[in-house]
């Protein structure tokens, strides 16, 4: 009965050991216990014949065919100047970083979730892809976000107290800083233009996920974009219907 007893008491000692070190693992830096997520199938396009056809000594950024375009922004509902910044993000992305494998229904799952592609508070993004309207996020002064003190002297967000996040795509300006590019060639990286905007994100997603094909690339790029299951389960449910509405690449 003794020899029993401390049987039973070495395997409570051995499961609250294993339990313990499994928390810790869990915490150790590059480790989380966010869970990964299968990417969602690539939705199809049909990029415009002239653009299509270039020759890679020719910058001419991707655009997709006009009939496609109607087509596509009918079926899914998303405005065809944002569908367009999308196509045209995810091919630049792509380009700048072989490899990457992202589709743009990924791109404008993301930019649905952040803004509905740029329409909060009733805007519309215009033929350039321009918002009627700065989309301005809430201040991040810590009562229910994070907290970031100012970092632009309020250029972008007009606070020159707290940061918030700005655009179709809700970058805040330090990270609009370091990642924001020029989407439309008019030698302005403009976090409120949607051209501007998605290729920036799109090439964000790129840089810290590396190959999105991959469940862990595509988790750890939407990941970073914000930190949360529910967000990546939100944009991952977006991207497949997408794809679902428009056709996927086989």
């Amino acid at each position: 009965m003794l020899r029993f007893k401390r049987y039973l008491v070495l395997c409570l000692v051995l499961v609250c050991a294993i339990t313990a070190f499994s928390f810790w693992a869990i915490l150790q830096p590059g480790n989380d216990a966010r869970g990964v997520f299968s990417p969602p199938p690539l939705a199809g396009v049909k990029l415009d014949a002239l653009s299509a056809g270039m020759t890679t000594a020719v910058n001419v950024t991707k655009t997709p065919d006009g009939g496609w375009l109607a087509q596509a922004a009918g079926k899914t509902g998303i405005p065809a100047p944002a569908l367009r910044a999308y196509v045209a993000a995810a091919a630049g992305a792509n380009e700048s970083h072989p490899g990457c494998g992202i589709g743009w229904n990924t791109v404008a799952a993301v930019g649905y979730v952040e803004s509905k592609h740029g329409t909060y508070g009733g805007g519309s993004p215009d033929a350039a892809a321009q918002g009627n309207g700065p989309i301005v996020g809430p201040s991040l002064n810590g009562a229910g976000f994070a907290a970031i003190p100012d970092t632009d002297g309020g250029a972008l967000d007009g606070d020159a107290h707290w940061d918030h996040a700005v655009g179709p795509m809700q970058f805040i300006p330090s990270t609009w800083k370091i990642a924001g590019l020029d989407g439309n060639g008019d030698g302005v990286a403009d976090p409120f233009n949607l051209d501007d905007a998605a290729l920036s994100a799109a090439t964000y997603l790129c840089v810290h996920g590396g190959d999105l094909a991959t469940s862990r690339g595509w988790t750890d790029a939407i990941y970073s974009y914000n930190q949360s299951d529910a967000y990546i389960r939100q944009v991952r449910a977006q991207a497949t219907a997408y794809a679902a509405n428009t056709g996927t690449v086989q």
